[in-house]
Formats: C-alpha cells, sequence, structure tokens
C-alpha cells in the first residue's frame, strides 16, 4: 500500500537515471518540473520545441540548458512525431507532453507506421494523494477512451493492474464504478461492472480483486458500503477506480485536482515506454511526481 506521491521520487532516485524527450518543450511549468527532476537526478532531460522560446523560458526559471540537449521544432506537429522517433531510436526512455494538446500528441503516438502503440489499446491512469483517503487512489480512463466498450475496460483494467504490479501491489483493489450498486439494463456501466467482476473470478483478469458495480461513496468508504450491506474486501479500500467513460473519468480528474487540493502524477500506459500525459493545467508539482512515476516504470 502506498501512501504519498514521493514514494515514485525515493524509488526513481534509487534506478539509474532515464532520459525524458519532451514534446513542445517551450512551456514555463513543464520546464520548472523537467529543470527539479534533473537536479534531484531522476532525469536526463531531451527538449523539442522552439528553441528561442526555450531558452526565453528556461532564464525566466534559472534552468541551465548547457548540457542539454535541445532540438529545434517550432512546429507542434513535427516537435510531437520529432519525439516520437527519438523515443523509436531508443535514445529516451520516457516521452513527455509539453505545451500541445493531447490530441495533436497522441496522432504522433498512436501512428501506424511511425507510432509507439503497436495497435495495443493505451489509456490514461492517475494516482492521487487526498487527505480523506487513507492510500494512494488510483483512477482510469480520464482522457482517452471516449466510451469504451466491455472488451476495452478489460484491457483498460490490465494495463492498469500492471502498472500497479509494477509498482509492487500484489493483489490490487479494483472498484469498477457506477451511478448504483446493482446492475440495471438501462446502465450499460453496471452491466459491464457485474461481467468483468465474474472475469476476474474465473481468473481472467488476473492479478488483481474487481468488484462492481460499486458507487463512488462505496468504493472509497468502509462506513458507507457496511452502511449500505455492502461486505467485500475492495469495497471502501480501492487502490484503483474504474470509471464508466471519459466524460465522468475526466469530471473525476478535474475535481479531485482543482477543488479537493489533491496532488497528483498522471500517465499514459499501454505504450512502448511511459508517457507523461498531465493537463496543461496542472500545476509543477504534480508534473514532477507524474516524471518520477514515469521513472519508476
Amino acid at each position: 500500500m502506498l501512501i504519498t506521491l514521493d514514494y515514485f521520487i525515493n524509488k526513481a532516485l534509487k534506478t539509474e537515471q532515464k532520459k525524458i524527450v519532451v514534446a513542445a518543450a517551450d512551456d514555463t511549468l513543464v520546464l520548472r518540473a523537467i529543470k527539479k527532476a534533473r537536479e534531484i537526478g531522476i532525469i536526463i532531460p531531451i527538449l523539442v520545441g522552439d528553441k528561442s522560446k526555450i531558452f526565453e523560458l528556461s532564464k525566466e526559471v534559472n534552468f541551465d540548458l548547457s548540457n542539454v540537449e535541445i532540438v529545434d521544432q517550432p512546429d507542434q506537429v513535427k516537435a510531437c512525431k520529432v519525439a516520437v522517433e527519438i523515443i523509436k531510436k531508443g535514445q529516451a526512455n520516457i516521452l513527455m507532453k509539453g505545451l500541445v494538446t493531447t490530441s495533436i500528441l497522441l496522432e504522433a503516438v498512436i501512428d501506424k507506421d511511425k507510432g509507439l502503440v503497436e495497435g495495443k489499446l493505451i489509456n490514461h491512469f492517475a494516482f492521487f494523494q487526498l487527505s480523506t483517503y487513507h492510500k494512494l487512489l488510483a483512477i482510469t480512463d480520464a482522457a482517452m477512451n471516449i466510451k469504451p466498450n466491455f472488451k476495452k475496460k478489460a484491457e483498460i483494467l490490465r494495463n492498469s493492474v500492471n502498472v500497479l504490479v509494477k509498482l509492487g501491489y500484489e493483489m490490487p483493489k479494483v472498484a469498477i464504478v457506477c451511478p448504483v450498486e446493482v446492475v440495471n439494463s438501462k446502465i450499460e456501466s453496471t452491466i459491464h461492472a457485474a461481467r468483468l467482476t465474474l472475469l476476474n473470478k474465473k481468473d481472467m483478469l488476473s492479478n488483481c480483486l474487481v468488484f462492481g458495480p460499486l458507487a463512488l461513496d462505496s468504493a472509497i468508504s468502509k462506513e458507507a458500503a457496511l452502511h449500505k450491506g455492502i461486505q467485500n474486501e475492495v469495497a471502501g479500500d480501492a487502490d484503483l477506480l474504474l470509471t464508466p467513460n471519459l466524460d465522468s473519468g475526466n469530471i473525476l480528474y478535474k475535481a479531485i485536482n482543482f477543488l479537493s487540493g489533491g496532488k497528483s502524477a498522471a500517465i499514459v500506459t499501454g505504450a512502448r515506454v511511459p508517457i507523461v500525459l498531465t493537463s496543461r493545467a496542472d500545476s509543477e508539482e504534480s508534473k514532477l511526481y507524474s516524471i518520477a512515476l514515469a521513472a519508476c516504470l
């Protein structure tokens, strides 16, 4: 059980430094996070973007670029393609989104001929450190898959559980979050939840405990679960929440970040390498934790 996001920084410090390539790196918050991650010794950066802007912004944040590799490419679309190519050549271990929309970066990532997914599904995965929860809480999928069907949800779970297992979780608890705790033929997410739970019981979703449908309160509050008569070891103690769709996942992600004061670390998993994909409005601290998480993977 992981309690704080600092775990990822401490774990990354115990491993060899990873090379990270930033697509469209001309962004103040990104450069601050990269500077900090470099200073504490967890990454070696390669910056792709508008070189003049990168130098200008780096001066503002006192980031010494004398020993940093910079690839001058002002065009955002081309910058993303260059960054992906650097990964494919084995010159970096982590890809990071800079000041560019997610869709532009992902076009380069999922390109059939030059991308990094090799036909596999990729999904967004985020950890949250909350004062109101007793351990780190993971959420998927808040940024990638718009309305995943049952098969895609199973793939999202496998990708996400793989992240948790790599981080040392022996049997992560997965709550399939829905509006209600009973299967309702008119609410597709509840049907998916029941099927995913069954898949887990048949050991076709392995290395985890899956239970659903669960409303959010029952997933994260033992008191709420017991009050509703739900007795299951996942209820009230979830490590990972699988949301019904991107709408709900994205709203939950941003509500926690901006309303609860939660700290976060977010990546895209399922590709050849971890992809640091935070919101452009996410804090420097969240970006640093995300870099550290990717370095651990």
